[in-house]
Order: structure tokens, then sequence, then C-alpha cells
């Protein structure tokens, strides 16, 4: 990685890690401050930030060509991905729109890509942690402005006031669920600058403090799955990390045995579980819309309808998929079921090949190497992939941004890339997991 300063011009700017940090702090409070950006100042601006975001990502990925290997760049299975939703453009009902939807696709991947490449694990932790202390904390101080002191609801920005009777509240991401999302996706983070020491203590502290009363008073139903999911998942990595090398691949399939036989017992108990966490009319709410979903899917079962991202609601499959389900919906509220609709089965399978190689490569790495810091990324993967069967938050948005994060970053260290280093370097690599 270039130092600060190296070369002249634009050149050496573009290269310099001061614009590579300025650069992660500005996508990250970008493409989290979505809503608030457009809710305050319109769609254009947005794109518009975005767009001139994506310049500046091409202009350092170039700066730095040297020093970035082409065949490492992306991960095969996201360009499968990314591939199979354009070419579903040219059988869309509206292929402008989908054009469109594919754009903001690659758009935020290339940011993302561009931060896996000019940052490393520990850099960027500490950039979403700076952006996630601010966002998390402007949240609560509206919340408090509004429910509070001028008890009135601030509806331009979607917060309803309702603190004072302990939420749900919404914050400057519009919804509670999305809400809900960040507050475990920031406490991850601030959680692992702590065991890193990478912030002060007191830093640390006020972090997951903050951290954990949004995501209690957001009141989302979700965030206790994503707490308890991340929370065993926290917990296996690290028996794992601690076992000696030659027990270390027992204890991989034993977990992973455990996992299956978990998600069977879940499934078959999903009624008194769902009961249990009081979220008896979320779940309705989405079983009506995912059996709606399955109707149209089936119609075109294979490549899908087209790729929108969210739901443009004048379009088919989508108005005729709420018609259908009673109800008004500008996603699938399930990921999986999401790309299914719009990509068909081939879609579904590229995203799960891309999600599943991504965490198991960054599984692995996380349980060879010492450091705690390259516990985020699987820990990350996990409330991503779990929260995609209840929401589609990781198929746009800072979901989609981290998605692409965490596979770049898992694929730099474990690929069928490292065959091209040992031939070249005589040496031998991690093991590699074959795929994308």
């Amino acid at each position: 990685m270039s130092e600060p300063g190296a070369g002249r011009g634009l050149g050496g700017l573009l290269a310099s890690a001061a614009l590579a940090r300025a650069f992660t702090l500005t996508v990250f409070g970008t493409v989290f401050g979505s809503v608030a950006i457009e809710r305050m100042a319109g769609r254009v601006t947005y794109v518009t930030i975005v767009t001139g975001l994506c310049v500046i990502a091409a202009g350092m990925l170039a700066a730095r060509r040297r020093e970035i290997s082409f065949v490492r760049l992306v991960p095969t299975t996201l360009v499968l991905f990314v591939g199979w939703a354009f070419a579903s453009i040219f059988w869309s009902s509206d292929a402008t729109r989908s054009f469109w939807g594919w754009v903001s696709l690659v758009g935020v991947a290339l940011l993302a890509v561009t931060i896996g490449h000019v940052r490393d694990t520990l850099q960027t932790v500490r950039a979403l942690g700076d952006v996630m202390r601010v966002m998390l904390g402007v949240s609560l101080g509206l919340e408090i402005l509004s429910g509070i002191l001028l008890d009135t609801p601030l509806t331009f920005l979607g917060i309803q006031g309702d603190i004072a009777a302990f939420g749900p509240i919404q914050g400057v991401f519009g919804t509670r669920n999305l809400l809900g999302f960040a507050a475990v996706l920031a406490l991850i983070t601030f959680l692992v600058e702590y065991r890193t020491q990478s912030v002060r203590p007191g830093v640390s502290l006020f972090s997951v403090v903050l951290g954990g009363v949004i995501a209690v008073l957001s009141d989302s139903p979700t965030v206790v799955v994503l707490a308890a999911a991340v929370g065993v998942a926290a917990g296996v990595l690290a028996v794992v990390r601690h076992a000696t090398p030659h027990r270390r691949t027992t204890l991989q399939w034993i977990f992973g045995a455990i996992v299956a036989i978990g998600l069977v017992a879940g499934y078959i108990a999903r009624h008194p579980i769902i009961a249990w966490l009081g979220a008896g009319s979320d779940f309705s709410t989405r079983a009506n819309l995912w059996a709606s979903i399955l109707i149209y899917q089936r119609m075109k079962p294979v490549q899908g309808w087209g790729w929108f991202g969210p739901w443009a609601q004048s379009e088919l499959p989508f108005w005729a998929v709420n018609f259908s389900a009673g109800q008004s919906h500008a996603s699938g509220l399930n990921a999986y079921f999401d790309v299914l609709l719009q990509l068909g089965w081939v879609g579904l399978v590229l995203f799960l090949a891309f999600a599943g190689f991504a965490f198991l490569r960054a599984w692995l790495v996380a349980s060879e190497r010492r450091s705690i810091v390259y516990a985020w990324t699987p820990l990350i993967l996990v409330a991503l992939l779990v929260d995609s069967m209840f929401e589609s938050f990781t198929l746009w948005g800072f979901g989609w941004l981290l998605l692409v994060v965490c596979a770049v970053r898992a694929a730099q260290s474990r690929s069928w890339r490292d065959r091209f280093d040992d031939a070249e370097n005589g040496g031998s690599a991690l093991p590699h997991v074959p795929g994308g």
C-alpha cells in the first residue's frame, strides 16, 4: 500500500493513504446515510454523490494498478452474479429501469471493491466504527429532540418521536428494522475495535452502550435473532481459534453439523419461536408475501423477471405480487426470495455461491489467524446472511456494500488465484477454497 504523500501530482494524490482513508469514511457515511440524504436533499443528490465517488474509486484503482493484481481484483462469483443481473435486462418488463437498477448495483460494488483494495481489515473496521458512532449518535439525538424536547414527529426523516415510550425508533435510517440491522453491524464493529484496542477504552465503552441502546429502542424483532446468531457464531469461532491445528478440522465439521441440525430444528419449531419473539404479525405479513412471490416466480423459474433492485411497484411482477398479497411492499422482505423472483434459480444459485464462498473463506481465515480483527469479516457476514431471511437489505445500500467488502477481503486471503502466486513465487499460500 502506498505511503501518505507517495508520488506527486494527481496520481500521487489518488494513490495516497490519506485519500484512501478519507474515501472510505465518505463512502460509509454516504451509503449508511442514504435515507437521510435522499429525504433531505433528494434522490438526485444522493446519486450525484455516489457517481462522484465512483469516478474517484476508478481513479484510485488506476493509480494503484501496479499494486493490484488484475485476477485478484474482484471475486469470480461476484462477476457472475452481476453479469447475470445485466443479462436479465434483456427479458425485463422495463429494460430502462432494470438497466439503472443494475448500474446502482455495480456502482456500490465498485465502491466496496475499492475499499477492499485500498484499506486493510483493521483500517476498514476503524473507518466503519467512526462513521457508525456518528450515525447512531445523530439518530439518538434526533429521536430525543423529536420525542422528548419537541414532542412532535420529524416526518421528513420518518422519525415518529416514540422514544419516550421506549420505541420503536427509526433514527436517520427511516425504519426500525433498518436501524436495528445497522445497530447490530455497529456492535460487531465496536466489539472488534475493543478487542483490538484500536480506540480508547472509554470510546469503546460509549460505542457499545450506544449501539446496545439503539438496538433495544429500535424494537425490531430481527435484532434478537441477529444478536443470537452472531453471538453463537462468535462463541463457536472462539472455540475453533483456540483449538490445536490437528483438532480444528474435526471441530469445524462438528459445528457445521450442529448448525445444519439447528436450522432444521428451528424450522420445525418456527411457530413457537415466532410467538416467543412476539413477531407473529410480522411473520404472517412475510409469509403472505412470500407465498405470492412463489406464484409469480413459477412463471419464469429459471431466468426470473429481470433485475430491478428495490421494487418498481408499477412494473410486473411487483404490483401483481402486492395485489395478490393484499399489501404494499418495496421489497420481498427476504433477499433470497427477492433474488429468486428477479433473477430466477440461476441468479439465486450464483448469489448463494457468492455469499457462501465469501463466508467460508472468511471463516477459515479467522479460525487460523491470530489477530481477532479477522473475526470481523465472518461475523458481519453472519449478520448479513441471517438478516437476509427477513429483509432484502443485503441486496442494496449498505448491506450490499458490506457484503462485497467482506467478499473482497476474504478472497484476498484464500482464492484459487493463489495458484498464480505460487507459480510465480515458487511458494505456497494458505490452502485455497475452490470457487469464486
